[in-house]
């Protein structure tokens, strides 16, 4: 077999490019003829063809046993397609004997597939300590310009990349002129995780500085990510665009012939310096074409593993069929046993669904248990939305939902606990507001944008939440938000934006005025209640209405009022001193402002908001009064509803009840 390999492979490489650059360390020496030499020409063989015929194009491997196991990870770029994949990697290979010959480590890559292996498992590790650059030598026409367009435009793709797509890859475009665009890409290698792979690409993003400032082109390559951009198409027109959802053209053409000969690296001896092997009789290559097709499926095909993923279906006892992309399965007996069968002592909360337990497994990963209650009617809805919706979604700042459990009557859901809880049991409490500097509470304010941004526009339906607020928001050890309780949310075809309902469920403070007096709601619904919660993040006031007979005046009414009159340094006074930055929280201020607004079509969507937020040379326009502030539109803000409100009486309750949901009629 390892004479095979080199034989076969000698017509790939007449059919592709020069690769981007070889890795091959000098130090890892394996010795000819021995048992590592075998293990990797078996690899080697069945590999390529193991990536190409899967839908991710992705596939890592191994063969043999220590000391002399060989791990190998293949990986196309998404917008490739199979055959494409396969002639890229089996060229790959044959690069791979020539430029790194008797390697133990080494690694090839080209600008539509990589491969790589090892004598030591490298798999689901982020790996940043060597990189290439490529850059174009001719400079941007507005280099200003460019640069401000350049810089969120990577920062989206990485977003989109490492929690948007299913294979860590995204692409898209921002418009320079009337005729030219910047065109954008960045992946990681699908072994990582999703924080992992956003790590790395915003490390590669934030290296562009260092090679390529004021170029026309460039490329930032790691072994386990990279991120390209040019003023030229250069990625095909992919499937996962559906998936990432990056805006790009329809139909792109392929890249200017020759465009990659524009290109230097910095400090390199040239990772291409071995000659190719071009040179292959005419009349040889269909029958050596066909033998390679041939005997690397025939090497696939016996080493390939058959165990295919099976769809877990959740079936009720009321005979609801629930299906899940993760078997996410929990025995009752494991549940009891984490939380000591449901102790007091380990309740975390309580909302309209049921308690809420902190439990411990057996391994010691702590987790939060939701606990439906028996008498509540909308909890049964409420839990099929959450399995079915966050079994699907996958972002750094949704709550991560990690199984549930339907055994004995008991119906549970197990997410990720998260040590701080939540954001009202911090902002809102006199004794602990001032632990969020506001260097945490920008970042929380970012996050929650990012991950409505997810919802409203990245996955692959539109999904409005209804009822965020500070409640919802969870954070990790290191303040990181999470926004949780999907109960109520609903889902949209991607080309539908606007839904009505007669069953108004939420939480007066946060609900947008068309929400709550005639039941209308969008994605401009969340970004109300988004403006909201920026407020409260800032001023570290909660947004009461209306909660006595004196009608005392709510926080919205009290910030526009401040806004109004330049004297917002009043409301500035939440956080510690140390780090505070006043300019930063008026901006954030703004923009709540600008989401609070009485139209919908005023509000910016979550795009803007991101944007807004991150960019300063955006130019904020002057809002217009915000909602519920005006006379006659008061309603009792603060208060969570769940049943068919008749919108006359609106104006007339005043009662605030923290309750989460109360009872929830199918709509």
């Amino acid at each position: 077999m390892r004479n095979l390999v080199p034989i076969l492979l000698l017509v790939a490489a007449a059919h592709a490019g020069d690769p981007s650059y070889s890795e091959c360390p000098r130090d890892t020496n394996y010795t000819r003829g021995g048992v590592f030499q075998t293990n990797l020409d078996a690899l080697l063989c069945s590999l390529p063809a193991a990536a190409a015929g899967t839908a991710s194009g992705f596939r890592t491997n191994t063969t043999g046993a220590a000391p002399n196991r060989a791990y190998g990870l293949a990986q196309c770029r998404a917008d490739i397609s199979a055959s494409d994949c396969l002639t890229c990697l089996n060229a790959s290979v044959h690069d791979m004997a020539i430029q790194c010959p008797g390697r133990r480590n080494s690694m090839v890559v080209y600008d539509t597939c990589l491969l790589r292996h090892a004598s030591a498992s490298f798999f689901g590790a982020a790996d940043t300590s060597w990189v290439k650059y490529w850059w174009n030598p001719q400079n941007a026409a507005q280099p200003e310009r460019f640069a401000s367009l350049l810089d969120p435009l990577m920062g989206n793709l990485t977003e989109r990349a490492a929690y948007a797509s299913q294979r860590m890859f995204a692409v898209g475009t921002a418009d320079l002129t009337s005729s030219d665009r910047i065109y954008g890409m960045a992946q990681c290698t699908r072994d990582l995780d999703n924080d992992d792979c956003h790590g790395c690409l915003v490390t590669a993003v934030s290296r562009i500085p260092t090679c390529c400032a004021g170029k026309r082109g460039g490329q930032v390559i790691f072994r386990t990510c990279s991120i390209r951009f040019e003023v030229y198409p250069f990625f095909n027109s992919p499937s996962e665009a559906a998936i990432s959802q990056a805006a790009m053209s329809p139909t792109l053409p392929p890249p200017p012939a020759g465009a990659r000969s524009d290109y230097s690296t910095p400090g390199s001896t040239g990772s291409n310096g071995a000659s190719r092997v071009k040179t292959v009789l005419a009349a040889s290559i269909p029958l050596v074409a066909v033998m390679l097709v041939l005997l690397v499926i025939a090497c696939y095909l016996s080493k390939r593993n058959k165990k295919s993923h099976e769809h877990v279906s959740i079936a009720s006892a009321d005979g609801e069929d629930w299906r899940s992309s993760e078997p996410l399965l929990y025995d009752l007996s494991t549940l009891r046993a984490a939380t000591d069968n449901f102790s007091e002592d380990n309740l975390l909360g309580e909302g309209g669904f049921g308690p809420v337990y902190k439990g411990t497994m057996q391994d010691g990963q702590e987790v939060a248990v939701k606990r439906l209650s028996k008498t509540s009617r909308q909890g049964h809805l409420e839990m099929k939305t959450e399995v079915v919706l966050l079994a699907k979604l996958k972002h750094k700042n949704l709550v991560r939902l990690l199984g549930c459990c339907i055994q004995e009557g008991e119906k549970l859901l197990v997410y990720e606990f998260l040590c701080n809880k939540s954001l009202d049991k911090i902002i809102f409490e006199p004794s602990r507001h001032q632990e969020l500097r506001w260097e945490n509470r920008y970042k929380i304010i970012q996050g929650i944008a990012r991950g409505l941004l997810y919802l409203h526009e990245d996955s692959r339906l539109t999904i409005i939440h209804r009822d965020l607020k500070a409640s919802n928001i969870l954070l990790d050890p290191n303040m990181n938000p999470k926004i949780s309780d999907f109960g109520l949310a609903k889902l949209f075809p991607i080309d539908v934006s606007v839904g009505n309902t007669s069953s108004i469920a939420g939480t007066y403070g946060y609900m947008a005025p068309e929400y709550a007096l005639r039941g209308i709601f969008s994605a401009k619904s969340d970004v109300f209640s988004y403006g909201v919660l920026v407020l409260e993040i800032v001023t570290g006031r909660r947004n009461y209405c209306c909660q006595n007979s004196g009608g005392s005046e709510d926080l919205v009414a009290t910030v526009w009022r401040h806004w109004s009159r330049g004297s917002m340094s009043r409301l500035l006074d939440c956080c510690s001193a140390d780090g505070l930055r006043p300019q930063e929280m008026l901006r954030c201020i703004h923009v709540g402002l600008l989401c609070l607004q009485q139209e919908p079509h005023l509000r910016p969507s979550m795009a803007r908001v991101d944007a807004m937020l991150n960019s300063r040379s955006i130019t904020l326009q002057a809002p217009t009064a915000p909602a519920f502030i005006v006379p006659s539109s008061t309603t009792a803000l603060g208060r969570s509803i769940g049943h068919e409100e008749d919108p006359n009486e609106l104006d007339r309750a005043l009662s605030i009840n923290e309750a989460s949901i109360s009872d929830l009629e199918p709509r």
